[in-house]
């Protein structure tokens, strides 16, 4: 099997539209977590404001800098979700390196076969799922506006997850009463890497470190990371077989928030952001031209209980 590793491909946003108005090695103890689980943006706001991560779409990475938690979509990318609960709940990812990890851009992990990027699990490989289409039931927060080919497309939030869409408008003139959009590539995202062949993705996946706008449309996002961002950038940078003697960081283990026990589960909750309260902090976050900053800079208060 050859490396899953990221094809270089010349950038192409796939869906064009005008920007719209605003539609609305250690394991850890469990006095550690509950240490973890204090952590607050410091964000103010009503009791209603805030949104609890379903526990049977949340993934949880024990490392030993802390625990990472990834709010998975289903509704976006169910294929690759489905994927990863499978082999989560094999412990599949228990104990698994992060075998390429670059300082700016990302750290991949997942290949519990052979831990050098070179193996996958046994399951199929996934179709891809790069892109999807947004009915009325995922509704968008615009943001800004981003350059696509020849026009703009608005860019803002579905829940805490960075997308791109056309405009809910359009939904009345498509079959299905649904637009085309598709998840950007921000700090935080978790995506499945691949071969250069589209459909090859299985195991191993990636968390971004950092923005890399060339990947969107180009290979599947399936979650974005709700608790433990601050620890995004601690893996230590390196590839196995590259650097002689490098050691890399991995995952202790792997858990779905669901099948933890009660006393160790995560409550995460994240402002909503269909709730007027987020249009108040993102007012917070204006720059003094009065534009806002680059989506994939806004990072979405949460609060772990």
């Amino acid at each position: 099997m050859s490396h899953r590793m990221f094809w270089a491909l010349a950038l192409s946003t796939a869906f064009v539209g005008n920007a719209c108005a605003a539609e609305n090695s250690e394991a850890k103890s469990s006095e550690a977590r509950a240490i973890a689980g204090a952590v607050s943006t410091g964000f103010s706001a009503p009791e209603e404001a805030w949104r609890t991560v379903d526990p049977e779409n949340l993934l949880v990475i024990d490392t030993k800098y802390g625990d990472i938690a990834v709010e998975l979509y289903p509704e976006i990318a169910p294929k690759h979700v489905a994927q990863v609960k499978t082999l989560t709940r094999q412990g599949f990812y228990n104990d698994v390196v992060f075998h390429r990890v670059i300082d700016g851009f990302m750290n991949q992990t997942g290949d519990g076969t052979n831990g050098d990027g070179t193996g996958d699990s046994e399951l199929p490989d996934i179709e891809a799922e790069f892109a999807f289409r947004r009915g009325a039931n995922m509704p968008f927060t615009l943001v800004n506006a981003k350059k696509a080919g020849q026009g703009e497309i608005g860019v803002g939030f579905y829940k805490s997850l960075p997308i791109a869409s056309q405009p809910t408008s359009q939904a009345m003139f498509t079959k299905d009463n649904k637009v085309d959009a598709f998840a950007l590539h921000c700090k935080g995202v978790t995506s499945m890497a691949r071969t250069n062949d589209p459909n090859s993705a299985n195991s191993q996946f990636f968390l971004m470190r950092a923005q890399a706008e060339h990947l969107d449309t180009k290979y599947s996002i399936w979650g974005n990371t709700v608790m433990g961002y601050e620890f995004l950038e601690s893996p230590l940078v390196g590839t196995i077989g590259d650097i002689p003697g490098w050691m890399p960081d991995r995952m202790n283990e792997v858990e779905i928030a669901a099948d933890m026990p009660e006393a160790e589960r995560p409550t995460v909750q994240v402002l909503r952001t269909d709730h007027p309260a987020f249009q108040n902090w993102l007012k917070t976050r204006k720059k003094e031209d009065g534009t806002f900053p680059d989506i994939c800079n806004l990072e979405l208060p949460t609060r772990v209980l």
